[in-house]
C-alpha cells in the first residue's frame, strides 16, 4: 500500500509544482492529493512533524490557495499576479522562523522523533513556503529550493533503514529542480514587469 500511495503522491506531487510554478490556479486540486499521501507516508515513517505539518496546515492552505489565486489573475484570467516581499517583510518573517525553528527542534529532540533538526527545520520553513506560496511571492521558491534539499537529506537516512522510501526522495529531487526552475522563470517575468 506505501508504494502505492508513493506512486499517487509523486504524480499529483510533481503535478501540483508544475502547475503552481506556471502559476494556474488549478494547482492546487493535485496539492490537495498530494497533501493528503505525503501525510500518510510522514505517519508511516514516524516523520511526526511533517504528518502534522501537512494535516493541519497544508490541507487547509491547498483550499486558501485557490481562493486567494483566484483574487489575483492578470487581465487573461489564466494566470497569477506575481510579487515580491518588501525588506521589513523579509526581516519579520526571517526572525520569525529562526526562533519558531528553535522552538520546534527542541520539542522534537524529547520526542521519538527519527530526525529532529531536519524535521524542524523542514516544518517550519516549509509553513512559510506555503503562506509565501498563497501570496504569490517569488521568495517561496528560495525557501522551497531549501525545503527541498533538507528534505532529500531527511528521506536519503530514512532510505537506510526503509527501501521503500526512494521514490519519495525522487519525488523532492524533482522539486528541487522544479524549484530552482521556476525561481529563475519567476524573476525574470518579474524583472521584465519593472
Amino acid at each position: 500500500m506505501q508504494t502505492a500511495i508513493s506512486i499517487i503522491y509523486t504524480i499529483s506531487g510533481i503535478l501540483y509544482t508544475f502547475i503552481a510554478g506556471r502559476g494556474k490556479v488549478y494547482c492546487y486540486l493535485f496539492g490537495i492529493i498530494a497533501t493528503c499521501c505525503y501525510s500518510y507516508l510522514a505517519f508511516q515513517n514516524h516523520i511526526f512533524g511533517n504528518f502534522l505539518l501537512n494535516i493541519g496546515y497544508y490541507l487547509p492552505m491547498q483550499i486558501i490557495g485557490i481562493f486567494e489565486w483566484k483574487k489575483h489573475l492578470k487581465k487573461d484570467k489564466q494566470e497569477i499576479i506575481k510579487q515580491n516581499l518588501t525588506n521589513k517583510e523579509r526581516f519579520f518573517l526571517g526572525s520569525i522562523s529562526i526562533i519558531a525553528c528553535i522552538i520546534l527542534v527542541s520539542y522534537l529532540n524529547y520526542s521519538k522523533e527519527t530526525t529532529p533538526l531536519l524535521d524542524g527545520i523542514t516544518t517550519v520553513l516549509s509553513i512559510l513556503g506555503m503562506y509565501l506560496t498563497v501570496k504569490r511571492c517569488i521568495e517561496q521558491w528560495i525557501i522551497w529550493i531549501i525545503v527541498n534539499s533538507l528534505t532529500i537529506i531527511m528521506w536519503i537516512k530514512l532510505s537506510l533503514k526503509n527501501t521503500q522510501t526512494y521514490s519519495t526522495i525522487i519525488v523532492w529531487t524533482i522539486y528541487l529542480i522544479l524549484g530552482i526552475y521556476f525561481y529563475i522563470q519567476w524573476k525574470k517575468e518579474l524583472t521584465q514587469e519593472k
